[in-house]
């Protein structure tokens, strides 16, 4: 029977990174941190992800060392928003939930959960008990303080304190405002590992430090301030010596011994600080940014490492577009930068400062946007756009072109054309000539003043005037009608230039104006040609959901369906074109070629909202599909980002239910820290259990464990979330326990071991009594006729006394 592919949608990778603080292992050699619904083990060392841990269906939300190892699943009922642990409470956890499980609640409880062993995988944990409540979800609100004893909350103006021992809480309010002004609501608090003190970061940039809180009247605190705003989170090193703090400004700060005068900084770490963490033996830190980027620092406060993953801003204003030279997905980074993010690898590739301006993180402040990108044919050439506004009437356009250098690997900035045109630009493409020779480089750019304009790259480096750049080579308009995209078709002989309700195309060679199309209402927004058989085709939607479709040699509309197209994307290897619709909640896929009847497919509710853009990218090896209805992804796939900045991909592949490697299993007991206590411990240990395999060794031979199969290894160490069927694993169960007939059974391999090792004995007992009872003649007229012979349990006890050390004798 052959099972049906299925069209799935996945996330590809580019999943946050800072959602929640990450997690050194004891050793601090991984670091484990949320990625979307997965858990990612990243190496400190080599900043490689060696290892996807998944099993959740939705947002992990934190994250915690489990010092047994035990690979199971609770199941605690309610949306989990944070989660505890304590190093001496194995059975036992702290989760936060919302309270009366209501999804639009805006107060959460704190509760202890009871994580009860039980045979099975996956375990149902009914007892919750209320340890605080109307507390804030986010984990950085909540701390556990001095060997478990209390845990602190924070919320508005409020710090509660709850006393395990004495089932009591105390708590602590603030004024909203001082008389200086102050704003002193909190935002997160830490606990000393050591002493009775809680750190607690403000608003208004105050860092407090609580102490004597065991009285509720009596309670003392003191303030440190360096952020000049909100502190987003503090943790407090492994012995408690030194607070670390971080916030807008992208400095990591360092108080020693809970002094404001001695404090030290690590700056210029990139973007906002949002999570803090410190490995357990107290050698690594890392902090989490608002640019979905993690940074460890060694103790000394130097930078060791950086994982960088996609950096989401609030919007994509350059779209999807992809770099034909490393096929590396190019979109908005940094603000004033495009990124190159290698989607096999996950993981950023690097960084093109276009802007070119030191960006100043100031709420209300108008700054230099990067709004457009794209890449020649060949990706020898990359356009720009940044653009500026503080009103209506103060416009300010910047284009640059960028030539790729070889020697540098990377773009070198070649043309700088201040307002191009007189309004905003709404698109810009390439004609493809780095395949012609001869061909001249030729950029189009469309704007809201009405016009196109035709730019060509000049080199004039051999006459006299020694110019090399881009210059305007043609203006073209419609009736002034604003222009709102372009196109070139696949040869570079056309272009389509949209404007408003009106499709014009154009001759590439003498820019005559060949037709026109029409299709009101509406205007065209997006606009492609047919590829290959296709070519003759062109296509575009409207703002009134139309997708329409014109043959360019009857110059006739071939046929139009009203779908609610917000998305239209040729493939760059095919005749496929991808449409993506939103007519309700949700956004539905269409493949299909303009001149087929039939879409290829159709895949409805990819995503929840609109899909803000979408893109092929070709494969470096055609991928076999074997479904005829899925062979639009065999040589290109489709990626889009959703409204929650999400990227996501479509696959026929089924999720992997294969058998986790051991080696890959992150056993607690290979991770614990070197300390020379260790060293001399587990050499000990090792000493110990080399020696007592020897002994077992002389003696019997090891018999055939079924734990020791490296099939029944696999099935305990892995989790039952991706195990394969019991059916599948039953015959290589069964199998491991049988004993092969050519092999003869443990008792008899033993026992034989154990003949052989007597029939040595007797032969070297022996000798021994040969060598002992060898007659002197002069002893035998002595004494007579010697002793009559021992029985065989005498010689037995003889053995085991002449096998006795009297070594010890000596010493006396």
């Amino acid at each position: 029977m052959v099972v049906q592919e299925q069209l799935r949608v996945v996330r590809c990778g580019g999943s946050k990174l800072n959602g929640s603080r990450a997690v050194f292992s004891a050793d601090a050699k991984y670091l484990l941190c949320a990625s979307g619904d997965y858990v990612k083990v990243y190496s400190t060392a080599t900043e490689e992800c060696i290892h996807i841990l998944q099993g959740h269906t939705n947002l992990v939300t934190g994250i915690q060392l489990n010092p047994q190892n035990h690979l199971q699943t609770f199941v605690v009922g309610y949306k989990i928003f944070a989660f505890y642990s304590l190093a001496g409470s194995d059975d036992s956890g702290f989760v936060i939930i919302p309270k009366n499980n209501e999804e639009a609640s805006d107060s959460f409880q704190l509760v202890l959960v009871r994580l009860t062993k039980a045979p099975g995988q996956e375990v149902e944990t009914k007892e919750l008990s209320l340890i605080l409540d109307d507390i804030d979800h986010s984990p950085k609100c909540t701390a556990f303080g001095r060997e478990g004893e209390y845990v602190a909350s924070v919320r508005g103006l409020h710090l509660s304190v709850y006393f395990f021992k004495k089932k009591m809480t105390h708590r602590f309010p603030l004024s909203a405002r001082t008389v200086k002004g102050a704003n002193n609501y909190f935002t997160c608090v830490a606990c000393h590992p050591k002493e009775d003190c809680i750190a607690s970061g403000h608003k208004d940039g105050k860092i407090r430090l609580w102490r004597n809180f065991t009285h509720n009247k009596e309670y003392t605190f003191s303030a440190m301030h360096w952020h000049h705003n909100a502190v987003m989170d503090l943790a407090f090193t492994v012995e408690g010596t030194n607070l670390l703090s971080g916030g807008l400004e992208s400095v990591l700060v360092q108080w020693r011994d809970g002094s404001e005068s001695k404090k030290e900084f690590l700056p210029r770490l990139g973007s906002t600080i949002e999570h803090i963490s410190v490995s357990p033996d107290g050698t690594l830190c890392c902090t989490s940014h608002a640019e979905n980027k993690i940074t460890i620092i060694q103790s000394n406060l130097r930078v060791s490492a950086v994982i960088q993953g996609l950096v989401k801003g609030s919007s994509v204003k350059t779209g999807l577009v992809v770099d034909p030279r490393t096929k590396a997905l190019v979109l908005n980074g940094k603000p004033g930068h495009l990124q190159f993010f290698c989607l096999q690898s996950d993981k950023q590739l690097y960084n093109l400062d276009i802007v070119q301006q030191e960006y100043i993180h100031q709420a209300g402040l108008s700054q230099t946007d990067l709004v457009k990108a794209a890449f020649s044919a060949q990706g020898n050439w990359l356009a720009t756009v940044e653009q500026r506004q503080e009103k209506e009437s103060d416009l300010e356009l910047q284009m640059k072109l960028w030539a790729y250098d070889e020697q540098m690997q990377s773009f070198k900035l070649n043309t700088r054309i201040n307002m191009p045109h007189e309004d905003h630009l709404t698109a810009l493409c390439f004609r493809d000539t780095d395949g012609v020779e001869d061909g001249i480089p030729t950029l189009v750019t469309a704007a809201k003043d009405g016009r196109f304009k035709v730019w060509v790259f000049m080199d004039e480096s051999d006459t006299d005037k020694q110019s090399v750049g881009w210059i305007c080579d043609f203006v073209g308009s419609y009736h002034n009608y604003q222009a709102n995209n372009c196109c070139f078709s696949e040869d570079g002989s056309l272009l389509a230039v949209s404007f408003e309700e009106i499709v014009t195309v154009w001759d590439s060679e003498t820019w005559d104006l060949k037709c026109t199309f029409c299709h009101p209402p509406g205007k065209i927004w997006s606009l492609c040609f047919g590829r290959l058989i296709c070519s003759k085709y062109l296509l575009g939607t409207t703002d009134h959901g139309f997708l329409c479709c014109w043959n360019l040699l009857s110059c006739a509309l071939e046929w139009s369906a009203q779908l609610g197209v917000i998305v239209l994307q040729p493939d760059p290897l095919s005749e496929n074109i991808a449409a993506v619709s939103c007519i309700s909640e949700d956004s539905d896929l269409f493949v299909f070629r303009p001149n087929e009847p039939r879409p290829l497919c159709i895949q409805r509710k990819v995503c929840r909202g609109k899909v803000q853009c979408a893109v092929f990218i070709p494969r470096n090896v055609p991928e076999a599909v074997g479904s005829e209805k899925y062979q639009w992804l065999s040589r290109s796939q489709l990626y889009f980002l959703t409204a929650m900045q999400e990227l996501m991909t479509f696959s026929t592949k089924s999720p992997e239910v294969r058998l986790t490697p051991s080696s890959k299993q992150l056993a607690v007991e290979e991770s614990l820290p070197m300390t020379p206590f260790y060293l001399l411990l587990g050499k000990h240990r090792e000493q110990q259990q080399l020696k007592k395999d020897a002994d077992i060794g002389k003696a019997v031979v090891h018999s055939h464990s079924a734990q020791s199969s490296p099939a029944v290894k696999e099935l305990l160490h892995t989790p039952a979330h991706v195990l394969p069927s019991a059916a599948f694993l039953c015959s290589t169960f069964i199998n491991t326990l049988l004993i092969s007939k050519e092999n003869k059974s443990n008792g008899e391999v033993a026992d034989e071991v154990e003949m052989e090792s007597e029939k040595a004995e007797d032969e070297s007992d022996e000798d021994i009594d040969h060598t002992a009872t060898e007659e002197d003649p002069k002893l035998t007229e002595l004494w007579g006729e010697m002793t009559p012979k021992l029985s065989k349990s005498q010689e037995k006890e003889l053995r085991k006394i002449r096998k006795t050390d009297y070594s010890w004798i000596s010493a006396l």
